[in-house]
């Protein structure tokens, strides 16, 4: 699938929970998806493809953002609680500070919307657990 088919597939979806999805394809250098949920407050999720795998990407908050006196700690924190955030990792992209999933490309379309709503729940309680250590 590309990323079209997946804008398509993926806004004509439903998941148990009720939530409804928007796509919004974006053309650049590398194709990219932005899935916005209907029905869950949080971030949009960036979907993009590789020969490999399937990338998805929510920006967290930039470096700005940070109290600087703070940062070593968050820091620490976001090394301590990685392993516990289910089918998520944390990365930075540039000055941005993001949570990431990546999948096979060989997955199924349910397993693709099961990883855009987890990782969108997990920045939501990501973004709640580090409000201490942001502006």
């Amino acid at each position: 699938m590309n990323i079209q088919d997946y804008a398509i597939r993926i806004s004509q979806n439903r998941t148990r929970e009720g939530f409804t999805f928007d796509c919004q394809t974006i053309n650049g250098e590398v194709e990219v998806l932005q899935i916005e949920i209907n029905g869950m407050n949080g971030f949009p999720i960036f979907l993009t493809k590789t020969q490999n795998q399937i990338i998805c990407i929510v920006y967290l908050w930039s470096e700005d953002e940070v109290k600087s006196e703070k940062r070593t700690q968050m820091l620490e924190m976001m090394l301590d609680t990685s392993i516990s955030i289910p089918l998520s990792a944390y990365a930075r992209v540039g000055n941005r500070f993001v949570l990431y999933g990546a999948l096979s490309v060989n997955s199924n379309l349910d397993k693709v919307i099961e990883e855009v709503v987890t990782l969108n729940e997990n920045a939501i309680d990501v973004v709640t657990a580090m409000e201490d250590f942001l502006k």
